[in-house]
């Protein structure tokens, strides 16, 4: 199942974006700091990084902007994330 979601990814990053692009990823996870550094470390120091806690601190938010020079390069990244357990890509 988790294949199917990113094989339409690609097909849509394909159709609509020329690379090198920025793109942008959120990612909503438990505030837990081992977890946050592990997205974090997925991404190169040039990628500007913004992070937001939830109302009561339970979870938190993080937006990447980064730039991209292939599908594949965008897909990767899922795939890393989605193997940290709690991790949701939207």
């Amino acid at each position: 199942m988790m294949e199917d979601k990113f094989l339409e990814l690609k097909k849509k990053l394909d159709e609509t974006l020329t690379y090198p692009a920025v793109y942008m990823f959120k990612f909503i996870l438990e505030a837990d700091n081992r977890k946050i550094a592990l997205i974090e470390n997925l991404f190169t120091e040039e990628a500007e990084i913004y992070t937001k806690e939830s109302d009561k601190g339970k979870y938190i938010s993080i937006t990447v902007k980064a730039v991209m020079i292939s599908t594949g390069e965008i897909i990767d990244i899922y795939r890393k994330a989605s193997a940290i357990k709690g991790v949701m890509n939207l």
